[in-house]
């Protein structure tokens, strides 16, 4: 599941009404309809509608398309929806929050005023053109500094020690098939353009964002003030580093599968794919005394071209390479020449028009970094109890059809659906914010120290917190996204479902809303997450979260069979021009689209009471009102330059085809809105996995 949100219109009853009595079942009004009284929130709108277009042929279009021709995508942005609208509230109350903390920072040492005061230094936009690159200055005289290779290894152990390792992630996690065991892990960096296609493939839109890295890289040199040539010399250096490093990488495709990505190594196994790397040393240098037997590197060909550059690449161009990664990652906190710049390179990634204000960078930066701090402050104004509540019985009412489901299944058989029932009753349910929430009291927030510092000071902290963890108990209670987050998630390795408090809102869940609605829009979310513990790579994880076959060899043929369906549909669907969506790449949120609305659809059927009357509300019967809610969660437009990037990196499809595609596959869909052969939402084969 990834990020969305919120809108209200006023409706014209007539048009929804006129185009569902003509083309769906159910659909004449009558005397007995509830018309939402003018001026309340319409939770259902028919103004977003497109009654030009039959539902049975478009559904997304039906339900969003005068929302979609009338609704411009901001200047500030590169795709706009409902969940950005969601969004933008949350991100409104993270600015008042942070003003208020800023004004009133409190005792010294408190949330309030760590929050407050790295606001308030992120927002003295003065202070910071003032120092211009002064605050960056000690850390590039270090590079500067260096004399030999000597110097180079020491350097890049000594930055892995701060959590700053300039090429490959080396953090703490759970180890994947023991997790009850929290272990170092590396990841694969090097590069600083989105993917690895964008230096390897040679179409015109990836020469041309190549082109714009490349004029990139010069005018940040020239920025720090390097020569002309000097600053040319930097480009070559950087982009055949890069590029060698890109070729070194698994594809987006290929880190989809988990057993690609466990790579358990001892230190001995490290020196022997990469020998030139100090590994004993670098290791004992972050874990900091902790004992560690092992690793788990998730591309290990990646640490050979790590090897290959350290010994073949001069220490000059080591030092370019450091230099850059170390302003790159510096430049939305440096004066404005700088942070023009970074938004140039971003344009042409994304298509947005304007840099967004300065309030929303600064706010998402301190939600960034002080996330559970900021969090505690969201929560006690923004969720209330009854929200938190009415979720509970929610995720109930789900996982109790899903238990129904796994066991009417006719392709399963019962050894492993006793497994897979195992796996279900054991997941772990958080809603709304941490129970225990995180320890800040370590990180002092300087106000007195420029911006930049307070920043390092709080990755540092954050890199601490996680290593610090390493060879000690599984705390089960941590989060992995922040309390405002418009985002939910499952996480295998330790099997539970994770819905932040920034989702809990309109469009996805309103208290004040009817079942319908929620069902539709944050029951099929709950559905979603539950169906990702068992989509394609989730279900590799058994109940205890660790990597590990447990089901029959015949039951894993029948289930690829039914998700290389999926795959094939959403190949089909064309996004730009020749551009489609990649079946293989979005397979897990494909599935777990697929199996969430399905059970969100069966439990509102099943347990609520409106589910069990008829009453329409503005002229739409509760059915109707469930898969329009459905439809306008994924209410979304993009820029050309957004949608080539999303459909190259992001594991989820696009709006229109999360809408359509799981609902060509429901018989449920199309007995609501009378869809027959011949309609374009008619699928002849429908695939039901869950």
């Amino acid at each position: 599941m990834k990020k969305r949100y919120l809108f209200l219109c006023v409706a014209t009853l007539v048009v929804g009404i006129a185009a569902c009595s003509k083309k769906t079942a159910g659909g004449a009004t009558s005397s007995k309809d509830i018309v939402t009284p003018a001026g309340q929130k319409k939770f259902i709108d028919p103004a977003n509608f497109n009654t030009s277009v039959r539902p049975q042929d478009d559904f997304f279009e039906y339900a969003n398309g005068t929302w979609i021709k009338n609704t411009p995508i901001p200047a500030t942005e590169s795709r706009w929806g409902s969940f950005n609208e969601l969004i933008e509230f949350n991100q409104k109350a993270l600015k008042a929050i942070c003003e208020e903390s800023a004004a009133n920072p409190g005792a010294k040492g408190s949330i309030n005023q760590k929050v407050g005061d790295l606001y308030a230094l992120g927002m003295d936009s003065a202070a910071i053109e003032k120092a211009g690159i002064a605050p960056l200055k000690p850390y590039l005289d270090r590079i500067d500094n260096l004399k030999n290779y000597k110097d180079l290894l020491a350097y890049i152990i000594e930055e892995y020690a701060k959590g700053q390792g300039p090429l490959f992630g080396f953090f703490g996690g759970l180890d994947a098939k023991n997790s009850e065991a929290f272990v170092p892990q590396i990841g694969a960096g090097g590069i600083n353009l989105p993917d690895r296609d964008y230096y390897l493939k040679d179409d015109e839109r990836m020469k041309k964002v190549r082109s714009t890295y490349e004029s990139h890289i010069f005018n940040v040199f020239r920025l720090m003030g390097d020569s002309e040539t000097k600053a040319k010399a930097a480009v070559a250096d950087i982009m055949r580093m890069e590029t060698a490093y890109a070729k070194a990488r698994l594809s987006r495709v290929e880190l989809r599968d988990p057993d690609k990505r466990y790579n358990k190594m001892t230190i001995a196994d490290l020196e022997k794919i990469c020998p030139q790397m100090q590994w004993s040393e670098l290791i004992s240098a972050v874990v900091k005394g902790a004992k560690v037997d092992y690793v788990v590197a998730s591309q290990p060909n990646f640490l050979k071209e790590v090897n290959n550059q350290l010994k073949n690449a001069t220490l000059e161009d080591w030092k370019t390479y450091l230099r850059w990664n170390t302003v790159k990652g510096a430049l939305p906190v440096l004066g404005s020449a700088f942070v023009a710049e970074g938004f140039r390179m971003q344009q042409a990634l994304t298509g947005a028009k304007e840099m967004q204000p300065r309030w929303k960078r600064v706010s998402g930066l301190v939600d960034n970094l002080l996330g559970e701090a900021l969090g505690q402050l969201y929560v006690e104004k923004h969720f209330k109890p009854e929200a938190k509540a009415r979720m509970v019985e929610l995720v109930g009412n789900l996982l109790k059809v899903y238990e129904k489901r796994i066991n009417g299944l006719d392709w399963m058989s019962a050894e492993t659906k006793t497994k897979a029932l195992a796996k279900l009753s054991t997941f772990v349910r958080k809603i709304g914010y941490p129970d225990k929430w995180q320890d800040y009291t370590p990180l002092s927030i300087d106000r007195s120290k420029s911006y930049l510092d307070n920043i390092m000071a709080a990755q540092r902290f954050a890199f601490n917190d996680n290593i610090s963890r390493i060879g000690k108990p599984v705390d089960k209670t941590r989060w992995g996204m922040t309390p405002p987050t418009v985002n939910a998630y499952y996480n295998p390795t330790q099997n539970e479902i994770v819905f932040p408090a920034g989702i809990l809102q309109f469009p996805f869940f309103d208290n004040a809303a009817d079942d319908a609605v929620n069902y539709g829009g944050i029951g099929a979310v709950i559905g979603h997450e539950i169906s990702h513990g068992f989509d394609d790579q989730g279900r590799k994880f058994d109940l205890n979260g660790n990597l590990k076959e447990w089901w029959t060899e015949d039951d894993a043929k029948k289930f690829m069979a039914r998700a290389d369906m999926v795959v094939d549909q959403f190949n089909n669907y064309k996004v730009l021009d020749t551009v489609r969506v990649n079946g293989k790449l979005t397979l897990g949120e494909n599935i777990a689209d697929l199996g969430g609305l399905a059970v969100a659809y069966e439990a509102f059927k099943t347990y609520s009471p409106q589910a069990k009357g008829s009453q329409k509300i503005d002229g739409f019967t509760p059915e109707q009102r469930f898969f329009l809610s459905w439809a306008q969660v994924w209410r979304a437009k993009y820029r050309d330059e957004e949608l080539a990037n999303r459909i190259l990196t992001d594991p989820h499809s696009p709006g229109k085809f999360r809408c359509n595609g799981p609902l060509t596959n429901m018989p449920e869909f199309y007995e609501v809105f009378g869809v027959k052969e011949g309609d374009k939402m008619y699928r002849p084969s429908k695939i039901r996995i869950w």
